[in-house]
């Protein structure tokens, strides 16, 4: 039983880390947030996910209502887009 209990904490601990190393710059956030604005566009900065490549942009709501999911790469150059 302790042995389970073991396992489950460091499988939780070993979450946290990971989570926390996949924490997003504030200055790559900044960046990713003017270059919405000067595309007539506005997002959470929470809906920011890391990807392997780049980056994905959740729920980005454009000039006219359009809501949007948009990936980057890892410059911040946009290389896809997914109406929603």
């Amino acid at each position: 039983m302790t042995r389970i209990i073991a396992l489950a904490l460091a499988t939780i601990i070993g979450t946290s880390a990971l989570a926390e190393s996949h924490e997003i710059p504030q200055e790559t956030v900044d960046k990713i947030t003017a270059m919405l604005t000067e595309m007539n566009c506005q997002m959470d900065p929470d809906d920011i996910e890391m990807e392997d490549d780049g980056y994905e942009l959740d729920d980005v709501i454009c000039e006219g209502g359009n809501q949007f999911d948009i990936e980057l790469d890892a410059d911040l150059n946009e290389v896809g887009r997914r109406a929603e």
